[in-house]
């Protein structure tokens, strides 16, 4: 009689434990589903400049809008390579689920920091010239992103459309910055074809600038901008400049001419940064592996011109590439 009661005191036991699991299961769902994780992810900005600062805000928007949910550690190594260095590091520290390296220096400190980690990158011009990636399309290891190439063709056709007469277009560039190295080669090699003969000024920092802008414009017909971080950032001066000595200026990219240069048929960094977000889903939501994943170019560019600027250099802006241009500094 007494192993009966043990029994059924046991079994009225078990079924009130499996009861309260069941009552305590239903109040708290629990999910292991990719699209509720929350992943943290790493931003290493090179330097603050609207391009760079507009591939991050892009990154971030386009996570969001794709419903992926982050936590994000934004750093920024302010222009000096070893602080990019050791922001890299901080993250593998911190084991973040993935990487976002914004310009060249900063995503080759990723590369260097980690070989487990997923790494994306952008505002990179040449990433197989950068020793980034192995291939644009095979990219090798655990990195990949997307490259602010810029359309040189087309942008070079710009010079003629405005004015027929240009011949000479001058560049400056940083010396130490490999990509800018990568688009002035470009440049050179495209020139003829547009008609153009090309002069350079190089520099090695921010404090040599206004003599070398000086130095360009005594050369040039028509400035052309590169995709350069330190020229990116002297902007405003490099604009004010040029609108003095009557230059036409063609820039790489549409920050540039929110800054003060004349017009662009260029890409969009915060498209660029949206573009990103989109590899970084199929990074971490969808399971692939960043070698799997080729480096994407822009895809599309947007002709952009500054009203402020065609009214001061005072041409007819009546002209076709201005017409239908989107049109900023209004």
């Amino acid at each position: 009689m007494k192993r009966k009661r043990i029994s059924s005191l046991i079994t009225l036991v078990l079924i009130g434990i499996m009861i309260l699991s069941g009552c305590s299961s239903g109040d708290k769902k629990v999910s292991n589903s990719p699209e509720d994780k929350v992943y943290k992810i790493g931003i290493s900005q090179l330097a603050e400049h609207p391009a760079l600062d507009d591939a991050r805000n892009g990154f971030e928007d386009g996570l969001k809008e794709l419903g992926v949910n982050v936590e994000i550690d934004y750093q920024n190594a302010q222009g000096d390579i070893p602080t990019a260095t050791s922001i890299a590091q901080k993250f593998v520290k911190d084991e973040v689920d993935l990487i976002y390296a914004i310009a060249t220096p900063a995503a080759q400190s990723a590369k260097q920091s980690t070989t487990e980690i997923p790494i994306l990158f952008s505002a990179v011009t040449d990433p197989v010239q950068s020793e980034i990636v192995d291939d644009w399309e095979d990219v090798g290891g655990n990195i990949t992103g997307t490259s602010d190439m810029a359309p040189v063709a087309s942008q070079l056709e710009i010079f003629k459309e405005i004015d027929p007469n240009i011949k000479t277009i001058g560049i400056l560039y940083n010396t130490s910055e490999n990509n800018s190295e990568v688009q002035v080669k470009e440049v050179k090699e495209l020139a003829p074809a547009a008609g153009l003969d090309v002069e350079t000024v190089g520099v090695s920092n921010v404090n040599e600038l206004p003599q070398a802008i000086d130095s360009i414009i005594k050369k040039s017909d028509a400035l052309y901008m590169l995709t350069d971080n330190m020229i990116a950032a002297s902007v405003e001066l490099l604009a004010k400049k040029a609108i003095e000595n009557n230059i036409i200026t063609v820039s790489a990219e549409e920050t540039q001419v929110k800054g003060g240069l004349l017009i662009t048929n260029g890409l969009s960094y915060y498209d660029l940064g949206k573009q990103t977000a989109k590899m970084a889903k199929e990074i971490l939501v969808d399971g692939k592996e960043p070698s799997s994943i080729p480096v994407g170019l822009a895809e599309k560019t947007i002709t952009t011109v500054n009203t402020t600027t065609l009214e001061a250099l005072g041409l007819d802006p009546d002209l076709p590439i201005f017409k239908d241009a989107t049109k900023v500094g209004e």
